[in-house]
């Protein structure tokens, strides 16, 4: 589909913002009730049966958008995201939505740190600063040595850790493999990995919590079913900084459902965190329209030279 929809591709990823925010506030919940490890699993049982149905239905079939020439590089980042997953909730339930996403709110920092000793691309000095800025916001969420430092906070430290990784190794994979392949490797390898170590977590649920159970599964898939559709409407630079919104949607359910607390410090160390990755969204989509006019340029010209 031509990337000439900005407007649409926008309101896409607003609504994604709003429904991620939601799975968010629904996963709170049902993790303040039962074990982290059983309701991640039932999620991607769900996910992975969409993933392995729709894949059913393509040319090619499961066979076909399986195969990849990296298996290791797919199984790895599916692995990491299911952790990441888990690691995330646990976090929702100790530190609320509100403190966990301001945090979880770095992880574009540390991808574009990692950008350059693991897939070569070159980061400035402008984008390391911004980097350098929003580790700032992170240090005046956390506000070490005023307050007694909570170990819980480590959780959404390690999420936007983890989730950094899985960006990039998914970067790596796109080299090769298309979306289609890394979205079922994603679903069944994490349903997978969650049936070894899941089951003995399980316990009884009751009905209406099924319900809610459902819910958050679909939501899952309509959050990546919408997001998928909005990079194809347009580019990823544009709508990219919209998905702080998230932020903003989470932190209201937090306030008004759970009863969370939002002082004039995370607000600060959070706005910093998301300028700051804004902006490093905003840089890195610029030099990739730069790489890319580079790249068309020498194209061009190795046509002509070859005439």
């Amino acid at each position: 589909m031509s990337q000439n929809r900005p407007a649409l591709g926008i309101s896409l990823i607003i609504a994604t913002s709003f429904i991620f925010a939601t799975q968010d506030g629904i996963s709170r919940h049902l993790a303040g009730t039962y074990n982290v490890l059983m309701i991640v699993m039932i999620r991607y049982w769900i996910l992975s049966s969409v993933a392995l149905t729709w894949a059913a239905t393509q040319s090619g079939g499961i066979r076909g958008i399986a195969r990849t020439p990296r298996p290791w590089l797919q199984f790895t980042r599916s692995a990491v995201l299911a952790v990441e997953v888990i690691i995330a909730i646990q976090s929702f339930v100790y530190l609320g939505l509100v403190e966990t996403l301001a945090i979880f709110g770095c992880f574009p920092l540390i991808v574009a740190a990692l950008s350059g000793p693991i897939l070569g691309e070159h980061v400035g000095w402008r984008r390391w600063s911004a980097i350098l800025l929003g580790f700032v916001g992170i240090l005046i969420i956390l506000r070490p040595g005023f307050r007694v430092f909570d170990p819980a906070a480590l959780l959404p430290i390690c999420s936007a850790i983890l989730f950094a990784f899985y960006q990039i190794l998914t970067r790596l994979a796109g080299r090769t493999d298309s979306a289609a392949t890394s979205f079922l490797w994603m679903g069944v390898v994490g349903a997978v990995i969650l049936t070894l170590v899941g089951p003995a977590s399980w316990e009884p649920m009751i009905g209406r919590d099924w319900g809610w159970m459902l819910a958050l599964a679909a939501l899952a898939i309509c959050g990546h079913f919408c997001l998928i559709f909005a990079l194809n409407v347009t580019q990823a630079s544009t709508v990219q900084p919209f998905t702080y919104l998230h932020l903003v949607f989470a932190s209201i359910i937090g306030v008004v459902i759970f009863d969370e607390s939002v002082d004039q410090w995370t607000i600060l160390g959070a706005a910093l965190v998301v300028a700051a990755g804004v902006f490093t969204i905003l840089r890195q989509g610029r030099a990739s329209a730069v790489a890319l006019q580079n790249d068309t340029v020498q194209e061009v010209e190795n046509r002509s030279a070859t005439h």
